[in-house]
């Protein structure tokens, strides 16, 4: 299989299964979550990548022990063997039988099966470049920030070939001079508030596509109080209509979208005619 973002966002919108697909007794950031995110036609998976006392990297969001764990602890301040033990717990806090996945372990088992977005990358950019690399998945590989020089840098001096999106909100000034870095500069996620931002703009969008660049939008919420696409979201494609959350999206010809409720927005793309281009 070859991968080319550009040239799958001509074919459908790619869909983005935020920490995979979880519910139930069924952890996010698991090995599980991402098999169910695939069958529910997930094209793209959003892992949380962190690293233990001892340098081994693996899958879990930094800070979320006492949600996803259920337990007072700081898993950067233990050893990988120590962390390989622990035991999710699920949404009443009762333990699972899932247990925090390595991220080599999970390379492997997603090599040459989707796109994968590798969030927290900054926090340890060489080591986890390095096992990219070495698992020869550079090309399936994703990766996101706020724009700084720090970023631009590592970029360049590090990993100048993986697919990178500026995280933006409001406008994008640097557009034109990420074009003449000599990094793999994508496209953009634009974040907005109100439905008359310039980021969601015919305007916007037209000119990223005519610079043969891909425009990345998010329906999940972290906090209703910040809402990161002017209101269309997972949650009022649930409580008001797909057409509102999701549609509206679709309809801005927007290129990825990063969901909570991966197979019901590909099953409302589809039965809609929105999904392929």
């Amino acid at each position: 299989m070859t991968y080319n973002l550009h040239e799958k966002a001509k074919q459908n919108i790619i869909v983005v299964a935020h920490r995979g697909a979880s519910g139930g007794n069924i952890p996010c950031n698991t090995m599980t979550a991402y098999e169910i995110a695939l069958k529910q036609g997930a094209d793209m998976i959003e892992v949380d990548v962190s690293c233990s006392l001892d340098g081994k990297l693996f899958l879990f969001h930094p800070g979320m022990e006492c949600e996803h764990l259920n337990k007072d602890i700081d898993l950067d301040n233990l050893t990988y063997r120590e962390i390989r033990n622990i035991r999710y717990v699920n949404y009443d806090r009762t333990p699972t039988q899932f247990k925090i996945a390595g991220f080599d372990n999970f390379l492997e088992q997603f090599k040459g099966r989707c796109y994968i977005n590798i969030d927290k990358f900054w926090d340890n950019p060489e080591l986890i470049y390095k096992t990219i690399k070495r698992h020869g998945m550079t090309e399936q590989i994703l990766v996101k920030s706020k724009p700084s020089k720090k970023v631009f840098d590592v970029l360049e001096n590090l990993c100048p070939e993986l697919p990178y999106i500026p995280i933006v909100s409001e406008n994008h000034p640097l557009h034109y001079e990420l074009m003449k870095k000599e990094i793999n500069y994508i496209g953009a996620e634009v974040l907005f508030k109100k439905d008359d931002s310039y980021l969601a703009s015919d305007e916007f969008i037209n000119m990223m596509h005519n610079d043969d660049k891909l425009v990345w939008v998010n329906s999940i919420i972290y906090d209703y109080k910040e809402q990161l696409s002017g209101g269309h979201s997972d949650d009022t494609a649930m409580t008001v209509s797909e057409d509102y959350g999701w549609g509206w999206l679709a309809d801005r010809n927007f290129d990825f979208i990063q969901t909570d409720w991966t197979m019901m927005l590909v099953d409302y793309l589809k039965k809609s005619g929105k999904y392929y281009r």
